[in-house]
């Protein structure tokens, strides 16, 4: 099930230059399915990424951090290797081993050096990589490469995810048109904290050295870092933007006019991706936007979307379509602002003013927000009355699907 989620048509998926991607089935948790994702770059690309800040992150995740930290040293990154069914996290030396076998075979297969691989796992923690499997598929992913793959991609990307998800972009610019296609994988396990998600977007525009890895943490924390469906961050979380350069549209600083135009399509194709992972959050029925405004910093703001979102009381109450809406002021008032003022606090469900000055609004009717909670996208507004910062969160509502769903995970 998922929230006003629709398919991807692979008609809609634009192809970018100088990026392919080819799949596999190497079965690595089941037989007859894709898992096995690899990606490449044409010569002279850019590629940036943000990551986990968990603490156990995955073999693959601390490969990515080395191998991002030395790019150029051993040649550009030119390809990128996704495995599902397996996270290849909590499993030691041997999972750091397995994550830089990885990187050899496909560095072989392509003849590249292995420090210009990125390796990606999804999947299972705390079980060893099946990387017989893995590298013996490799080469049927290979020479499946195409630039015309990206519905395949989404798929092979997926775990616990009902659909798969992708969607491009296309703006135009001073200098010419920029491309954009991406896809994401995520259902549940998620909280990002970046910098078991895992989103990757291809552009055909070119930056100026070092100019993509302040793009991409901006991107992030506009899109991928404002969702959650149960506070989890796991182990391999990752975002990736990759820019082939293969536009007429080359952008040298922030001051460039474009710079803007750029950033601004890829914060917006970031969010509809990470929107979709909430849409379809393991047994969501409800896609649920927080906006706190009024704040001192984005930071209180960000504290109490958050307080609000984590809540099982209010995630159920969602649920069961049950205007319970106490539950959030009792989360706004522990999101850790210790000088709040409760007194200018204001609240809307929908199009309904619920709270005013603190208080239940005298005007407020049960029967109004039980019409708002009757529908399967609804927005929470909370106004601070204490500043002019801002911050939007999405999540969705905790249902009984998502215990079954997570209960079965390994079976």
């Amino acid at each position: 099930m998922s929230v006003n989620l629709p398919l991807p048509q692979k008609s809609d998926l634009k192809p970018i230059s100088g990026f392919e991607m080819g799949i596999a089935q190497a079965g690595i948790k089941k037989a007859n399915r894709k898992d096995l994702l690899v990606m490449t770059l044409a010569p002279g690309s850019q590629v940036a990424g943000v990551f986990t800040l968990n603490r156990f992150c995955a073999a693959p995740v601390q490969v990515c951090r080395e191998h991002l930290a030395q790019d150029g040293r051993h040649g550009e990154i030119r390809a990128l290797v996704v495995n599902t069914g397996n996270a290849n996290a909590g499993t030691g030396e041997q999972g750091m081993q397995h994550a830089l076998e990885t990187c050899a075979a496909l560095a072989k297969d392509l003849k590249l050096n292995p420090e210009q691989i990125l390796p990606f796992s999804t999947g299972v923690i705390l079980e060893p990589l099946p990387i017989g499997k893995i590298v013996s598929a490799l080469p049927k992913a290979v020479a499946h490469l195409g630039e015309d793959n990206w519905l395949d991609a989404a798929e092979a990307i997926m775990t616990t995810d009902t659909q798969p998800k992708a969607c491009s972009a296309t703006v135009q610019t001073s200098a010419g048109l920029v491309t954009m296609t991406g896809i994401c994988k995520g259902a549940g396990m998620i909280h990002p904290n970046m910098a078991t998600m895992l989103g990757f977007i291809a552009t055909d525009a070119g930056f100026a050295p070092g100019l993509l890895t302040a793009l991409t943490r901006e991107v992030a924390d506009q899109s991928f870092n404002a969702i959650t469906i149960d506070g989890d961050t796991s182990t391999n979380d990752s975002f990736i933007i990759m820019a082939t350069g293969k536009s007429p549209v080359q952008i040298t600083s922030t001051a460039d006019a474009n710079y803007a135009i750029v950033c601004d399509a890829l914060i917006a194709i970031a969010k509809k991706l990470a929107q979709m992972i909430v849409r379809d959050g393991e047994g969501a029925t409800k896609l649920m936007t927080i906006e706190v405004i009024g704040g001192k910093t984005v930071e209180e703001c960000r504290l109490v979307a958050k307080a609000i979102a984590h809540s099982p009381l209010v995630k159920t109450a969602f649920f069961a379509s049950d205007p319970n809406l106490g539950r959030i002021l009792a989360a706004i008032g522990y999101a850790g602002i210790l000088d709040l003022d409760v007194g200018k606090v204001q609240m809307w469900l929908g199009d309904v003013w619920v709270a005013k000055d603190g208080g239940r609004n005298p005007s407020y009717q049960e029967a109004d927000g039980q019409r708002v909670m009757q529908e399967s996208e609804i927005t929470i507004k909370i106004d601070l009355g204490r500043g002019t910062a801002s911050q939007t969160l999405w999540t969705c509502d905790l249902s009984h699907d998502y215990v079954s769903i997570n209960a079965d995970y390994r079976s």
